[in-house]
């Protein structure tokens, strides 16, 4: 176990605006210490003025890694000396490997989501999947879903659906499967989820403090559907409490929150993430901000 940070402490961090009220610190350094690693995990403040003198300094102090959050997760790709082929298609980053100077980005939000599924033993290849929402968590959901060969509808609602039209045209060109795009309102959503194997909740309907809203009436949910909601906070939203009780098979954002940290974790150190540790150390944070 490593007690005290040296000059062969290896530099992790997080940069955004803002960043202060960010879990992964706990969740990164409660992992590097189970594992015995050498590592420190660090958030660090960066407005989007200083994003190119942080990404410079990221190769100048030799941070081994970053995690990327708002506003920067689009902002930051011309600064990056490689990309993984699905943060291209995605158009998002999330995580920074340095590699002696060599910046690599990759978005572990989108391969998170799908290793949650698996963790479940659900194979989403050639699924009839209803995405409710347009923003980046449903861009990179989608895509990741695309590439494995899913059928997606994508609803959402009707001041942004141009989003949603364009998000669907992309992954089209992308995927075998064609994307379709509709308004989110009752007819449409009843339509979609008739034939639906999974439901992707990538909207914040339903996170704290309005835990009492959900997009999806009950009786539309079945015993035969997935349902997955990207909301951690709390741990179980109103939909999946819904999808619980309609004999679904529920999967929440908790899960898609550690895997994302698991996955970036294991890039820049090597090593198999403690994802058990991780995910305690979440949930008891959480617990005692009696967010959940």
């Amino acid at each position: 176990m490593i007690s005290k940070i040296s000059a062969a402490t290896r530099i992790c961090g997080l940069i955004g605006d803002p960043v202060e009220h960010s879990i992964s610190p706990a969740m990164h350094n409660a992992a590097f210490k189970k594992a015995g690693l050498d590592y420190v995990y660090l958030p660090f403040r960066v407005t989007a003025k200083n994003l190119p003198g942080a990404i410079a300094g990221l190769k100048s102090l030799d941070l081994r890694g970053i995690n990327v959050t708002i506003p920067h997760k689009v902002a930051v790709i011309p600064l990056l000396d490689e990309m993984e082929p699905i943060a291209e298609k995605i158009g998002a980053v999330n995580t920074i490997v340095n590699d002696n100077g060599h910046l690599k980005g990759y978005n572990t939000d989108a391969a998170g989501f799908l290793k949650s599924l698996s963790a479940k033993d659900i194979d989403p290849s050639g699924k009839r999947i209803v995405i409710l929402g347009a923003g980046g968590v449903s861009r990179a959901v989608s895509f990741m879903l695309a590439e494995q060969g899913a059928e997606i509808e994508i609803l959402n609602r009707s001041q942004e659906m141009e989003w949603a039209q364009k998000l669907a045209a992309n992954i089209s060109r992308y995927s075998k499967n064609k994307t379709r795009a509709m308004e989110l309102n009752e007819t449409n959503l009843q339509q979609a989820l008739k034939h639906a194997d999974i439901l992707v909740n990538a909207t914040s309907v339903g996170m704290s403090p309005d835990t009492d809203r959900t997009l999806v009436p009950q009786e539309l949910l079945d015993p035969g559907m997935v349902v997955f909601d990207v909301i951690y906070n709390p741990e179980k939203t109103k939909l999946l409490e819904d999808a619980g009780k309609a004999g679904a098979i529920v999967i929440g954002g908790l899960d898609m929150l550690v895997w994302q940290g698991a996955l970036a974790f294991e890039l820049w150190t090597g090593v198999k993430a403690p994802v058990d540790t991780m995910k305690n150390t979440v949930v008891q944070l959480l617990k005692k901000a009696a967010l959940i």
